[in-house]
């Protein structure tokens, strides 16, 4: 079991084992799987092959925090930080943080915007705001900016934990990572790239996963594990229904008949 570590992934797995280099220190991010129904599907993005990390693997929309994120700013509906905070157990603060990061990925990287005009609308159509998602993904526009400008509060209540998933210690670039879902809202549509994009796709769960067994799309551990779970959902109301506890996992370093792999430690 688990994925075998060659060449330099190995060597630099014995180093962390050995204690000869510590391991980098994980950033807190986090990725949203945006679903739509009948039949229930994912939207997927495929990395630019020039990205620093995952570079040619399909993920979800996502990313790391920002630490404007975390502005007590933001306009804000739905369950309070604090209350985020017990449910991705996190310090509220860190917890706000998330919750902002995961709604300004979304819309950096497919167009989706969980945020409305109060408390229970949501925005029907984000065309003609391109110039804006820039702007995001550039860090010339914070978050809290854009929302005030837009006259729009976040919909925290639009979110629901699923995952939570620290990238290897054997990684140069590693993040802390929650996993929300996401219905896409009545009206809106997703973009055709982000600003880490060379590609997007909805797929059916089990469509990617054999897609991903056959070798024909490149997907990350914690993809293939989030898609999984979802091929076992017909409807978003299935997944939003399910009574969800979240386990922290990460992938480690394990020997396995003298050879390095990496394989899921919970």
């Amino acid at each position: 079991m688990g994925i075998p570590l060659t060449g330099e992934f190995r060597a630099r797995a014995l180093d962390i084992l050995a204690g000869r280099i510590a391991p980098a220190a994980a950033r807190d991010a986090a990725t949203v799987v945006v679903l739509r129904d009948a039949p229930l599907e994912v939207y997927l993005l495929r990395r630019k092959a020039t990205m620093a990390f995952a570079a040619g693997a399909y993920v979800f929309p996502g990313g790391s925090v920002d630490p404007r994120d975390a502005d007590h700013a933001v306009a804000w509906a739905g369950p309070s930080p604090a209350e985020w905070g017990e449910l991705l157990r996190a310090e509220e603060g860190t917890a706000r943080g998330l919750v902002c990061a995961a709604v300004r990925e979304t819309f950096e990287e497919s167009g989706v915007l969980l945020a409305g005009p109060t408390e229970d609308t949501i925005v029907a159509d984000t065309t003609g705001w391109d110039a804006e998602r820039e702007a995001l993904i550039d860090r010339t526009l914070s978050f809290v900016d854009f929302l005030d400008d837009k006259g729009l509060v976040l919909r925290s209540d639009l979110l629901k934990p699923w995952g939570h998933w620290i990238t290897p210690e054997i990684e140069y670039r590693r993040y802390d990572t929650r996993f929300f879902v996401a219905a896409l809202p009545y009206g809106q549509r997703t973009r055709d790239v982000g600003g880490e994009a060379d590609s997007v796709a909805w797929m059916r769960p089990q469509q990617a996963l054999d897609l991903a067994k056959s070798h024909e799309i490149s997907v990350m551990m914690p993809t293939f594990h989030t898609l999984t779970e979802m091929a076992g959902f017909d409807t978003i109301a299935g997944v939003f229904a399910n009574d969800r506890e979240i386990v922290t996992i990460m992938p480690q370093v394990v020997e396995v008949d003298g050879e390095m792999r990496l394989d899921v430690a919970r």
